[in-house]
């Protein structure tokens, strides 16, 4: 029930901060977050090779870079293939002046895997790239509409990009337009919860640090350990999220995390991925469990078993 006030608060209180946002401070004094955000942008999560040490695009090659994206649009697909979304569909932005979302270690890419996520992965993408599904437990959570864990939850990738923020003087609420996780986030200094208790988007905590709000997230489920690209990246029990968002200026939040989650990675990792209104509202995305692509996936394993067995004739 405290948690219902404190949205219904947030969401009260939002005609009465129209004037606070031109300072960008709400009625109570904090930095003001609120508004709905898109993060959408083609900057990659990780650094491709052929920028190497570079950091940083000029605005030539971010122009070149869009106009081959531009003129790729739409393409068919490959022989043999069914194709995905045209771009009616997609909203993938395009790319800003990082050459990579990670920004740290310099490289751009992520730090090195430990040997028990290496064989996961492999056995986790030889699968995925068969037909053995034999029950839906062996799909991702991203294929079964359960949730792109963290901070999967907050990285950009084709579409619904889009974020709703809330605040109340003792929470904030970040509603994830992609597989509608709601975060509803503590301010008032609680303690997390027992790490005996995990949860599928963690368990967040936040806390000011002058105009920064640092959100910090533990007891990460150990059914969503799951790394497949950037559409799920939910960490192990071990995982420790670290998030900052700075209101910047009007139309831009500076908005990073650090992963630390030493069962995955050999040292911690930190992406930047800047925020800007989206110019629009927040549309639920319609994704749920029972959706159609589960049931013809495992629809399409019976079918392959029963012609494998002779038994299509």
């Amino acid at each position: 029930m405290r948690y219902v006030i404190a949205i219904l608060a947030g969401v009260v209180l939002l005609p009465a901060l129209a004037t606070a946002q031109t300072s960008e401070r709400t009625a109570w004094g904090d930095p003001d977050l609120q508004g709905v955000w898109t993060n959408r942008t083609t900057t990659p999560l990780e650094r491709p090779s052929e920028f190497a040490a570079r950091a940083v695009l000029t605005d030539e090659e971010r122009a070149e870079i869009d106009a081959e994206a531009e003129a790729n649009r739409d393409r068919p697909p490959p022989p043999g293939q069914t194709g995905g979304y045209n771009s009616f569909w997609l909203d993938r932005g395009v790319r800003n002046s990082q050459t990579s979302l990670i920004v740290d270690p310099p490289d751009g890419r992520y730090p090195a895997k430990t040997d028990r996520v290496r064989e996961s992965d492999a056995a986790f993408a030889a699968m995925r790239d068969g037909t053995e599904f034999d029950t839906w437990e062996d799909l991702n959570l991203y294929d079964r509409c359960i949730t792109r864990g963290m901070p999967g939850a907050m990285i950009p990738g084709f579409y619904n990009h889009n974020y709703q923020i809330l605040q109340t003087p003792d929470h904030i609420v970040i509603l994830v337009e992609m597989i509608h996780d709601a975060r509803i986030i503590p301010l008032d200094g609680r303690a997390h919860l027992s790490s005996r208790i995990g949860q599928w988007m963690g368990d967040s905590r936040a806390r000011w640090e002058g105009d920064t709000l640092v959100v910090e997230t533990t007891n990460m489920s150990p059914r969503g350990d799951q790394r497949v690209r950037y559409l799920v990246h939910a960490g192990s029990e071990q995982a420790r999220v670290v998030e900052r968002f700075t209101r910047v200026a009007a139309d831009r939040i500076d908005y990073s995390f650090t992963v630390t989650d030493p069962a995955t990675y050999a040292t911690p990792w930190t992406a930047e991925i800047p925020m800007v209104p989206l110019g629009g509202e927040l549309f639920e995305y319609a994704c749920h469990e029972g959706n159609y692509g589960l049931e013809n996936i495992l629809a399409g394993a019976r079918e392959a078993e029963r012609r494998a067995a002779g038994l299509d004739k």
